[in-house]
């Protein structure tokens, strides 16, 4: 495995490609392939850009790691932003955002799109949640000794629903980590037998995410806050914390929502979005697609870089769980780049 530092170490030496030639140039040609168009120029040189909408907890991993690293490898550009992944299908869907590339976690705000923008997905990795602290804050002694397993993980609920901890976390109505998040603290009181309640007392009463309670965050501002010192914990991914150095507390994989076979543990669970809608629990997954048909040659490109040898041990260094890449939806969909390297 390839450690995280001297990923980060190589990333932080090459710099994302420029903006890309005309494709329409007569230098270039186009090559099919799978219904898909392929640009390159004479000198050889592919054109064009990977315009990556990210889920908010790939923020690291894409934007110093596969990013930079793709370019290198491609000769294309890369150009990236992050958000919630319900938030960002919402923008894709509405035409405020023209991604080419779609990575989320779960399928859900993937398959919200079909068929207008995409017709398939692939499953590439997991990544539970952990619960992320401030050491040095004045609950950092006794989270530190959950952490270390001195004390039980039980005590980190009751340490939650004391008033006045300042935990963050993102909204479940935007952010598939919002839900799994109330949804994780539902499944711990029963797990734990903790005292009724327990659930309203760390996450408030009423809306349960709301965007105006104080400890809802943006995605990508979540951590940020909790290195400032300014919250004592806040919801987080295993890979998040790892890329970012974090302290943290792992959960049991009952109710950490990183194993697809915990699928059903994981259903017990459900949170009431502010439109009525009930979201069910399930595994917190890394899906990716391509999205409409600009620099399609570069979309499919970077979705297959993701799914090679070297993108995956990337992933993997990064803190996430490999899983055996699946394809949903037609096969004949799927551009032959990204099928050739789930042959491979």
């Amino acid at each position: 495995m390839v450690a995280l530092s001297s990923l980060a170490i190589a990333a932080a030496g090459v710099t994302i490609a420029g903006a890309p030639g005309a494709s329409g140039t007569p230098a270039a040609k186009r090559v099919a392939g799978a219904g898909r168009a392929t640009t390159a120029t004479a000198a050889g040189r592919a054109t064009g850009t990977a315009s990556v909408a990210y889920a908010g907890s790939l923020a690291y991993l894409d934007e110093k790691v596969v990013g930079p690293a793709f370019s290198s490898a491609t000769g294309y550009a890369y150009q990236g932003r992050g958000a919630g992944s319900d938030a960002l299908s919402q923008e894709i869907s509405s035409g405020e955002i023209t991604p080419n590339v779609f990575e989320s976690v779960g399928a859900a705000p993937i398959t919200a799109l079909e068929p207008k923008f995409t017709r398939w997905y692939v499953q590439v990795a997991a990544s539970p949640l952990v619960v992320a602290f401030n050491p040095s804050g004045p609950y950092g002694h006794e989270l530190s000794a959950i952490a270390s397993g001195r004390r039980p993980v039980r005590d980190l609920f009751s340490l939650m629903a004391r008033p006045g901890f300042a935990l963050g976390r993102t909204d479940p109505n935007l952010d598939p980590q919002g839900a799994a998040f109330v949804e994780m603290v539902e499944l711990a009181q029963r797990a734990f037998h903790l005292p009724a309640g327990t659930v309203h007392a760390i996450l408030g009463r009423g809306a349960l995410g709301g965007s105006s309670s104080p400890e809802i965050f943006d995605e990508t501002a979540l951590e940020p806050r909790l290195q400032a010192g300014q919250l004592d914990a806040a919801s987080a991914f295993l890979s998040q914390a790892v890329q970012l150095h974090l302290h943290y507390i792992s959960l049991p994989a009952s109710i950490d929502f990183g194993n697809p076979a915990d699928a059903a543990s994981y259903a017990k669970a459900s949170v009431r979005l502010r439109d009525g809608t009930v979201k069910t629990g399930g595994p917190l997954v890394v899906d990716v697609t391509t999205i409409g048909a600009a620099d399609a040659a570069a979309a499919d490109a970077f979705v297959a870089y993701v799914l090679s040898t070297k993108g995956r041990a990337e992933c993997r260094a990064g803190g996430y769980t490999l899983l055996e890449p699946t394809v949903h939806g037609p096969r004949a969909d799927v551009p032959a780049s990204v099928l050739g390297e789930l042959r491979s």
